[in-house]
Order: structure tokens, then sequence, then C-alpha cells
């Protein structure tokens, strides 16, 4: 009964940032609504449109986060005391949709294959192939979408040293990208 109602939140906490965050020119990834003791837990995943390469920097993911909090301040729909958590997705995220593939482009990517096999390699494009959407690498292979069981990125630290420390930290997709925690009082 529980786990109904969390997800009725989250739902209602969709509905009521989706439009600050789509202001903010972002992607509304996910929204995620826990109990922890006498308090809720609302975990808000931001991301770039899938047309952009790169990373979420950190002053944009601070004005999502502020204008996520804005937003549910206007309209009460967790009741109660609540932390917000506002973040990136991060490269431990599954690449499991055409959007995910998308924006992992430029990225160091491994794909785990559904007949065992695996590919690996910089993921430079998304195209149309004779059977649907393909993944182009590096090298030159291409491999269809619908023979990726799953997908991941690769943390290349040899590559964050190359950008250097200001490029580094707009580069790294960590998980710990945490814009805001914040208490609110319903």
């Amino acid at each position: 009964m529980a786990g109904s109602r969390e997800s009725a939140i989250a739902d209602a906490v969709r509905r009521v940032v989706g439009p600050a965050v789509d202001e903010a020119g972002l992607w509304l990834e996910d929204v995620h609504v826990t109990r922890a003791g006498s308090r809720s837990v609302v975990r808000v995943t931001v991301d770039l449109p899938e047309d952009q390469v790169g990373a979420l920097g950190s002053d944009a993911l601070g004005e999502a986060s502020r204008a996520v909090s804005a937003a549910l301040d206007a309209d009460d729909v967790v009741p109660g005391v609540y932390v917000l958590e506002v973040s990136t997705p991060g490269t431990s995220r599954p690449l499991t949709e055409l959007r995910h593939f998308r924006r992992a482009r430029t990225r160091l990517v491994t794909l785990q294959l559904h007949d065992g096999g695996e590919a690996a390699g910089r993921l430079e494009d998304l195209v149309d192939g004779a059977e649907g959407p393909e993944l182009v690498l590096d090298d030159g292979a291409r491999v269809p979408v619908s023979a990726v069981r799953r997908g991941r990125v690769e943390v290349e630290l040899k590559r964050l040293e190359e950008l250097g420390d200001d490029d580094a930290a707009d580069d790294s997709d960590d998980d710990d990208d945490a814009g805001d925690a914040r208490t609110q009082e319903g």
C-alpha cells in the first residue's frame, strides 16, 4: 500500500517539477519518492536533452535544483517533511533507452550483447540501420541496438586528466551530483 502512495506522490512531483525542468532546458529523467523514518526523500534526476553531448555542469544543476525546489514550494504535493535531492544520472546509469545511447555519444562504452558477446569503443553516433537503430563505434563497428542486452559508459580517468581541472569537473557524471538537499515543511 505504501508503494502505491509513494508512486502517486512521485507522479504528482513529476507533474509539478516537469515545467520547471523544461524551462531550464533540461530533461526530467526520473522521480522517486521513498520514506525514510518520519520524512520522505524526493529524488529528482535531470539530464541534458538527448541531442547534446557532454555532462550537465554543476552551475546548471544548481539552477535546476533551485527551480525544482521553488516549484515544490509553490505546490504542496509532498505531505509532511521531506528531503529534496536533485542529481544527474551519472555514469553508472545503464544504457537501456535510445535517449541514453544518444547522450553517451563521444563516450567510451561497453555493450553486452544478447548472444553473449561484447563490443566496446567510443560511441560516435546512433544511425538508422536496415533493421532499426544502430550504434556506430569508433572502430567502424555498427551494433544494432536490438542486439544489446546491456550497455554502460566507462569512466575514463586519463581523459579527465587531459581535459584539465575546469573541464574535468564539468565532464564527470558522478552519482554524487546532488544539487540540493533540503528539508521542507509541508
